[in-house]
Formats: C-alpha cells, sequence, structure tokens
C-alpha cells in the first residue's frame, strides 16, 4: 500500500515536471529576440518610406518650381537605393 502511494506521487510529480518543462520550453521561445533587430529595421524603414511618400505628395501639390525639383530629386534618390538592394 505504502509503495502504491509513493509509486502514484512519483508519477503525479512527473506530469507536473513535464508540463512546467513544456511551459518554460513555450515562454522560453516567445521571450527569444532573435530576429527582433530585422522587425525593428522593416519598421524604421517602412515609417520613413511612408514619411517620404507623404513628403512627395505634399509637393507635387505646390505650384512652385523648387517644390517639384525637390520632389523629383526624392522620388530619383528613393529609386537610386531601391536599386541598389540586392537580396541574397
Amino acid at each position: 500500500m505504502f509503495y502504491a502511494i509513493l509509486g502514484y506521487l512519483h508519477a503525479a510529480l512527473w506530469r507536473l515536471n513535464v508540463a512546467v518543462s513544456r511551459r518554460v520550453r513555450a515562454i522560453h521561445a516567445l521571450a527569444e529576440e532573435r530576429g527582433q533587430g530585422t522587425v525593428e529595421y522593416v519598421g524604421l524603414i517602412l515609417l520613413v518610406s511612408l514619411l517620404m511618400v507623404g513628403m512627395v505628395a505634399a509637393m507635387k501639390g505646390f505650384n512652385g518650381k523648387q517644390g517639384t525639383e525637390l520632389a523629383d530629386v526624392i522620388v530619383n534618390k528613393i529609386k537610386e537605393a531601391v536599386d541598389k538592394v540586392a537580396f541574397k
């Protein structure tokens, strides 16, 4: 009887240990920072791109020669930067 109780407790503690281990591994997997820099970099690029698109759109509506020239320079610089990107 005593050994049966000890066996039951051992099995229950083993199942608890397995369940806790799985949760800990899942938490560690979610907390990893691998790839975090890439996400931040892409977010920063999108933010700058959005600001540039807004600036170009605002300058295109401007009737002065300087606004149009500035918008063209910005668009050309963006195109040059995109053309330089090489995917591996």
